[in-house]
């Protein structure tokens, strides 16, 4: 279960932006659903094995005291994670003990009465993705340096000319740049849609194999397979 929980924080806590998610599991599947509080990301997860400690429905509030406690070095090696149960029998929260039985932790679930009024589901409905790729590294590199050198242009538009998918920073009033991110593309993107320079780049920085899908309708979807999970990450998009 420590390996679950890592991967869970990884891509949901550690972009920076998601800090509660509600879990529903069976003995079928374990899902995972979150969102920013901006709503600039949403995040439809499900991992590849049903994990039976997540059988239930809860939150999972607060994932950066998560983070701490599976960090620690008394928990690193050898540690009992078990999972505390309510009278009733619903998940309450991850119980940490060290090896050695003298160190302690509990990590609390939220009620699933509580999450469902806090992490409603958002549904994209009938998305067509008009332009579907696999990015490089080097793509995603040259990313990071473009960031750096716009680092003051909150988004990035995207574009596509003679089937090349280009990011653009800035415009003509403004330092700009720009660069071919994925070469070869077939499907075409009309519209001037933008997204999020720190959210794309959060996610394609995760660990993982990933998938980038834009759609002409003003969404962008990018699909990160951890190979304990699949993390669906869906972003509206903005006007420049």
């Amino acid at each position: 279960m420590r390996d679950q929980l890592l991967d869970l924080v990884e891509h949901t806590y550690d972009l920076g932006c998601i800090d509660l998610i509600k879990i529903d599991g069976t003995d079928k599947e374990t899902t995972i659903f979150g969102y920013a509080q901006d709503k600039n990301v949403v995040l439809d997860g499900r991992f590849h094995t049903p994990v039976a400690e997540f059988i239930g429905h809860f939150g999972m509030p607060n994932l950066g005291k998560l983070k701490i406690m599976l960090n620690l070095p008394e928990y690193k090696e050898n540690a009992k994670l078990s999972i505390t149960k309510k009278a009733n029998g619903d998940p309450d929260g991850v119980h940490f003990e060290n090896q050695t039985g003298d160190f302690h932790n509990t990590y609390r679930f939220m009620s699933a009465d509580i999450v469902s009024t806090q992490v409603k589901d958002v549904k994209f409905k009938g998305v067509n993705w008009d332009v579907e790729f696999e990015p490089t590294v080097t793509s995603i590199q040259s990313l990071r340096m473009q960031a750096q050198a716009n680092s003051d242009e909150p988004l990035l538009q995207v574009q596509v000319d003679k089937q090349n998918l280009k990011f653009l920073f800035g415009d003509h009033s403004t330092h700009a740049g720009n660069f071919v991110f994925h070469a070869g593309v077939s499907g075409v993107l009309k519209r001037p849609w933008a997204y999020p320079v720190t959210v794309v780049q959060s996610i394609l920085n995760l660990n993982g194999d990933k998938r980038v899908k834009f759609s002409d309708g003003g969404a962008a979807e990018i699909v990160v397979d951890s190979g304990l999970a699949t993390y669906s990450y869906i972003m509206p998009a903005h006007q420049k």
